[in-house]
């Protein structure tokens, strides 16, 4: 899965690198539409939970997102309707806790133990999301240029869901314990989501309608995100 997104990265930058030559191909296609059509959006965020347990603190989490879209301009105005399809990941740190989602008999919810063992603990969720969003851009038939603000919802289907520990053994050894189980998690995400910026920099936020977690009596953590975005390529 990483591979497959840092490939898509390394295109998506080539693109934009390519599309930068007055003489080239690739700009003189995009000059001659008239309308600028945001294919693609990029988007690294800082990922948190809200409504998490009090005692548990998450440290340096980041998530990365990648959607193609396609923008469908409101007769001849300022505002467009833009579908598209997509990927994100997600990886919130824990401190001095973990996050317990082994298969046990009749366990009904996840438990979040206290241990200061793991150097590092992750927990990852990766989702394929449809996002659509209703635009505004100061210059309607340029997408790279101008002021540019976007509502929206994005709903999300769970592909993975894994944690991943990182601590010493008891030889002196690094040892990575990785554990995948999506039994616990809700296998759809609703969310929602707003972007603001001008040319091809925004910064994003979006917001789960939805628990992480499914049937769960002790928590209702929300996942968020806030982040940087490039779109207009």
């Amino acid at each position: 899965m990483k591979k497959i997104i840092f490939t898509l990265g390394l295109i998506a930058a080539s693109l934009g690198v390519f599309a930068q030559d007055a003489g080239s191909p690739m700009n003189k296609a995009m000059n001659s539409v008239t309308h600028s059509r945001d294919f693609l959006m990029i988007q690294v965020a800082y990922d948190g939970w809200a409504g998490s347990p009090d005692s548990v603190k998450t440290g340096f989490n980041r998530g990365f997102n990648i959607a193609f879209m396609y923008d469908m301009p409101l007769k001849k105005s300022n505002f467009s309707i833009a579908p598209g399809i997509g990927i994100s990941t997600s990886g919130v740190m824990l401190k001095d806790h973990s996050m317990d989602v082994a298969g046990r008999v009749n366990a009904t919810d996840v438990t979040f133990p206290y241990t200061t063992t793991n150097k590092r603990y992750k927990v990852a969720t990766t989702y394929i999301e449809i996002p659509v969003e209703l635009r505004y851009r100061s210059v309607p038939d340029n997408a790279n240029k101008g002021f540019k603000a976007a509502l929206g919802v994005k709903i999300g289907a769970l592909v993975d869901a894994h944690t991943k520990a990182k601590f010493t053994g008891p030889n002196g050894g690094k040892t990575t314990d990785k554990e995948r189980n999506k039994e616990f998690f809700n296998p759809w995400r609703f969310a929602a989501t707003a972007r603001v910026g001008y040319g091809n920099f925004a910064l994003f936020g979006s917001y789960s309608l939805n628990p992480l977690l499914k049937n769960s009596d002790k928590y209702d953590i929300r996942s968020y995100q806030i982040g940087i975005a490039l779109s207009g390529l």
